[in-house]
Order: structure tokens, then C-alpha cells, then sequence
């Protein structure tokens, strides 16, 4: 690819409305239509929804192993630190000594409970409730399996597995030795999302007909976690449609409450090829590319002058000097059009659940944002909404009413992610085990095996070019 291709690609050559011949006044967007078709919220029509504290009430704290201390396995063990009364770390597993360390000093794990190998963790005898795993992807099944049998109820992060059989296999030891097994579906545990289940599940928008969610991944997350990061082969990982829309498709499973019957889908990998590299560009950001300066994946730019993602590299301090060492060592740094990935960067699935209610789905990572967007149709009624803030429109009476609950300014909601999902699912997690209920989690594992399938079956229509039964 020349300079001026790349540049095009990119969107650097722009172009004024004016030049081309368009008036720019005409150019609304669908988003504006909405505005001038609904009024505005007055203060009295805003809906009000009670958001639980995050504290679980438990006679004593339950114990909890933590296997997988990176990312997620450290938010989730973070809930002991806020709520010692409600859950206790006792043991950790993690091939990362800096990780290990870290959270034997957080939590004051005494050291024979320490392992670098979960299999070792494994081969002890049962030290705790539950097990939180929150491995790579292709590292849940073993675990899991082996901490059912052994009688351990388990938090598993998403997806449960990389293939069906693996996740139906979960699902039947789960049953097998009669334990609890909460999958990480956090949005679902989210305030907003459980507020607009309520509006939903309530009968104001009359029967559900149709649901539009998308989810834009955001282009730098793109390119850090599904080009250079953890999943960018599916064969070794997962789909992106289930690495990371699994989310997505449970809560619309969650949302509609029916059975999925039939899922198409489209999509494809487009612009992260090496047939669309630059000419001149480098194996690395840090060689001297000449395009570093105006690409907008380029790693110096993501990591050290916007300092996104950097707990990857478990660092000491936010040192421009170390990243730009990790940078030159790890693939983080590699060109984004050299990295041998195949994760689609576009996807778009059509669903039919049970009685014809369909919903569209699309995945995107060329947005300059992320969150998820959701539209529901129902006979009643329309809701619009972004993750923040949601609006119901009621066709009868012509009034709208706005959900706009500030979660992030609750005390106990700072810091715990996915709008206060992350949490959410714990303290529901902590309260299913201690009293050996899992009726009280939003997602027992049978539906969030069945969201899992709907995944499967659409990366097979993807590749078949064909509609597929979920059965």
C-alpha cells in the first residue's frame, strides 16, 4: 500500500461537506431525529430504580482461591479488600511471580498457599469455598473441571471455554457434583442494565418485538487486545464473537427471557493485514517507522504518550523508559499490520428467538469509543439507551421518561468496572455460596451456556455462509 492509500485508509485526507457539494445542515444523524422526536425529561419523569449496596450480608466470610491473578482475577479478588466480611483470598495460582507477590501482599496469603501452577493448587486438598478462575481462555476448562470434582463452587471468568463440547462438558460436571459455577456475564449484574430489564420485564413497552444492540470495541482496544494482545488467533482463544461479545449476547438472551432459535452472521477481518501495511513500515513502532506519527495504532502513541492499557505489563510505575523496554520486547509494540492475527474487526449477527422476536447485533472496532449501545422495540413503547443513560418513550401517552442514576458517584460503587457489574456479580456470588443457592445469581449456568452456544453457532454461519439452528 503507498502513502496516500494508507492515508485515505486512515481518514487523515478529509474533505469538507461544502467541497463536495453536500450541505452539512442536511447531514443529520439519526441520533438528532430522536432528540427532536422525543421531549425533554422533565425531572418528574425520571425513573427510579433501587441500587443494592455491594456488600453481601453473610453469616462469615467465604474463602476464596484466586487462580489467574492478572486483570480480572485481581478485580475480583479486589471485592475482598472492600469487604472483608463478606469474602477472604486465602490462596492464589499465577505463572507471574510479580502477580503472586502482589496479591500475597494484599490479601496476606500465608506462603504455603501459593502456587505458580493451578495443578499444584489443585492437588492440595480443598483450602477454600470457591474458586475465582480468571486464566486466558484456553486455560478454563482444566481448572474448572478439576475444582468441581473436587468440591470447590467456582466464579469463571468469560467464556466459559473455548469450544461447545468443552463448555457442555462444564455444564454437566457442574451438575454432576451439584456445585455452583457463576459465569462472569458482569453487564447483567450492571445497575443500568438491571433497570432496563426492570422497564422491559414491567410490560410498559408492551410485548418485546425487536431488539438493536451493537457494541463498538474502540479502535485502540482493538489493536491492543485482538491484534497484538491476548486473543488474536481464534484457534488458540476463542472467536471474537465469544472472546468478546459473549457479553453481548447474553444480556440480549437475558433481555428477551426466550430461547434462541436461528442465528446468521457476517464478518471478516479488514483492515489488520499485512496486504495493507504501509510501504516503509517497520517490524516495530520502535524502529523508526515513518508512519508512527500519524497512524492511530501506533504503540508509542497508545502506550506511552496516551498511557492506555498498561497493565499488561505489570509495571512498577508509569515510567515512559520501561514501556517503551516493553514495547521493543513484546508484541505489544509490533506493527499492527504484522502480527498474524485473524479476530474479525467487524461483525454482524441476526437473531431469532422463540415467538419471531429477532434482534441485530453488530460488533465494531473502528468507533472512537466503547460501551454498548441498545435499542428495544416493543408494541408499547421504544427504549434508547448507551450504557449511562436510557430513555423510554411511551407511544400512548407521548411522554419519556430517562433512567440517568449516577453509579459511579455511589461510595460503594467507585472502582468496580463495567458500571459497577464487576462487583455486583461478586456479592451475588459470595451470597449464592454461602447459602448454596445458585437461584440467587442472575445467570444460572445453564443460560449462560445456552448464550455461549448462540456464539459457536454464529462463527459457524459466519464461516458456512449459512443460518443455524441453536438448539
Amino acid at each position: 500500500m503507498d502513502r496516500l492509500e494508507f492515508l485515505k485508509r486512515l481518514g487523515v485526507l478529509t474533505v469538507g461537506a461544502s467541497l463536495i457539494g453536500v450541505d452539512a445542515k442536511a447531514m443529520v444523524s439519526d441520533e438528532d431525529i430522536l432528540e427532536d422526536a422525543i421531549p425533554e425529561v422533565a425531572a418528574s419523569e425520571r425513573i427510579g430504580t433501587t441500587i443494592e449496596p455491594l456488600e453481601a450480608v453473610v453469616p462469615k466470610p467465604i474463602t476464596v482461591l484466586v487462580i489467574g491473578a492478572g486483570s480480572r482475577g485481581s478485580t475480583y479478588a479486589r471485592y475482598a479488600e472492600k469487604f472483608p466480611k463478606a469474602m477472604k483470598v486465602v490462596g492464589v495460582a499465577d505463572l507471574n511471580p510479580y502477580r503472586r507477590e502482589r496479591m500475597q501482599k494484599t490479601h496476606n496469603i500465608p506462603a504455603e498457599n501459593l502456587f505458580a501452577d493451578f495443578n499444584d493448587a489443585l492437588a492440595k486438598p480443598k483450602m477454600a469455598d470457591a474458586v475465582i478462575i480468571a486464566t486466558p481462555d484456553n486455560l478454563h476448562y482444566e481448572p474448572c473441571m478439576k475444582a468441581l470434582a473436587l468440591g470447590y463452587d467456582v466464579l469463571l471468568e468469560k467464556p466459559v471455554a473455548p469450544t461447545e463440547k468443552e463448555c457442555r462438558d462444564i455444564l454437566k460436571q457442574a451438575k454432576k457434583y451439584n456445585r455452583i459455577v457463576a459465569v462472569c456475564h458482569v453487564l447483567r449484574y450492571a445497575p443500568y442494565f438491571r433497570a432496563l430489564k426492570e422497564v422491559v420485564d414491567s410490560g410498559a413497552i408492551g410485548d418485546l418485538v425487536s431488539i438493536q444492540h451493537m457494541e463498538p470495541i474502540e479502535h485502540k482496544h482493538m489493536a491492543h487486545s485482538y491484534v497484538r494482545g491476548n486473543w488474536p488467533l481464534s484457534e488458540k482463544t476463542t472467536p471474537i464473537i465469544l472472546a468478546k461479545s459473549c457479553h453481548d449476547l447474553d444480556i440480549m438472551r437475558w433481555i428477551v427471557n426466550k430461547p434462541c432459535e436461528v442465528i446468521s452472521a457476517e464478518g471478516s477481518l479488514h483492515l489488520f493485514r499485512k496486504e495493507n501495511m504501509p510501504e516503509g513500515a517497520t517490524e516495530r513502532c520502535t524502529d523508526g517507522c515513518p508512519h508512527e506519527k500519524e497512524c492511530p495504532y501506533s504503540a508509542i502513541h497508545i502506550y506511552v504518550e496516551k498511557q492506555k492499557h498498561l497493565h499488561v505489563f505489570d509495571l512498577p510505575r508509569k515510567d515512559p523508559k520501561l514501556i517503551l523496554e516493553k514495547l521493543k520486547t513484546t508484541n505489544y509494540g509490533r506493527c499492527v499490520y504484522r502480527c498474524n492475527n485473524d479476530q474479525c474487526d467487524h461483525y454482524v449477527a441476526t437473531i431469532r428467538f422463540k415467538d419471531n422476536v429477532t434482534a441485530s447485533f453488530t460488533m465494531d472496532a473502528f468507533t472512537p469509543w466503547g460501551g454498548r449501545r441498545t435499542r428495544i422495540m416493543g408494541t408499547k413503547g421504544f427504549i434508547e439507551g448507551d450504557m449511562k443513560t436510557f430513555k423510554f418513550y411511551d407511544f400512548r401517552s407521548g411522554h419519556t421518561s430517562v433512567w440517568d442514576q449516577k453509579v459511579s458517584e455511589i461510595a460503594d460503587y467507585k472502582g468496580s468496572g463495567h458500571g459497577g457489574g464487576d462487583h455486583a456479580l461478586v456479592r451475588d456470588f459470595v451470597r449464592a455460596v454461602s447459602a448454596q443457592d445458585e437461584n440467587l445469581l442472575s445467570s444460572t449456568i445453564d443460560v449462560s451456556i445456552e448464550s455461549h452456544v448462540m456464539g459457536f453457532m454464529a462463527e459457524k454461519s459466519r464461516k458456512s455462509m449459512k443460518k443455524m439452528k441453536v438448539e
